[in-house]
């Protein structure tokens, strides 16, 4: 999709990480983001929910699309917007939770993958974990924190669950994230869908510590969901559901 520069991205990989699917997960990478009180902190005192919910999501996008998908320059390019950003940001250049960002952007990916289409077979697995880690390296994470592999990460990601602490700052960060004060239209009618999905992606001590409702009628109207979700997905063009990547690293590269 634009590794022309040396760096190579198998089209398996490609074409996972390029899926529009995946960004379903996005308010779900960000409220495990947030449930570290020092990211939730720093988010609360920098970023506005309430009047730009989509600002960090964008954000967000750009810079993985670039990490994952694009060139060393493009992954040069946005780790210099994203650096440049956490200046102000109290801790926001530290190793350990950038560590934490990169995991939640990865296990997220995975997770929503998986949901939709089923668990990959061991080998794209592997190659999607290696090009993840670029998500933290390309900032100030060395490669060392990087969970060795799969199994590896597992166990960290079940520690830093148990470790987690949904403060209030958290909590009011969820709250404008599904309840913002301005929005346009399309989103408003979207944002019930998407807390409903979000809540159902979340990890179970996470989904209480944020004192979200996920009852039986609930789970079972997210299951519907995700299957008209997985019929769409297998229905739609590859070249359709790669549009954002193209979109944002086209947006990128015209700055």
């Amino acid at each position: 999709m634009g590794c022309d520069d040396g760096r190579m991205v198998s089209r398996a990989v490609e074409r996972f990480a390029s899926d529009a699917v995946l960004i379903l997960g996005g308010a779900r990478a960000i409220l495990l983001q947030v449930a570290d009180p020092t990211i939730a902190a720093g988010v609360a005192e920098h970023s506005d929910f309430a009047n730009h919910p989509l600002e960090r999501l964008h954000n967000t996008l750009t810079f993985a699309y670039a990490v994952v998908l694009g060139t060393d320059a493009d992954a040069d390019r946005v780790a210099g917007f994203v650096n440049r950003a956490h200046v102000p940001v109290d801790k926001g250049e530290d190793a350990d939770l950038q560590l934490w960002v990169a995991a939640t952007l990865y296990d997220t990916a995975a997770l929503v993958h998986e949901v939709v289409y089923g668990a990959p077979d061991d080998e794209l697995a592997d190659d999607v974990y290696r090009e993840y880690e670029r998500l933290g390296t390309s900032l100030q994470m060395p490669a060392s924190l990087w969970p060795a592999g799969r199994g590896d990460f597992d166990e960290y990601w079940s520690e830093r669950i148990r470790g987690l602490e949904v403060t209030d700052d958290a909590r009011r960060i969820a709250r404008d994230l599904f309840h913002p004060v301005t929005a346009p239209r399309w989103l408003r009618s979207a944002l019930p869908l998407a807390r409903l999905l979000t809540i159902d992606l979340l990890p179970k001590p996470v989904r209480k510590a944020y004192r979200f409702r996920h009852g039986p009628i609930r789970r079972w109207k997210a299951r519907q969901a995700w299957r008209v979700i997985r019929l769409i997905a297998l229905l739609l063009p590859a070249r359709v559901k790669s549009w954002p990547a193209r979109h944002y690293l086209a947006q990128l590269r015209r700055k």
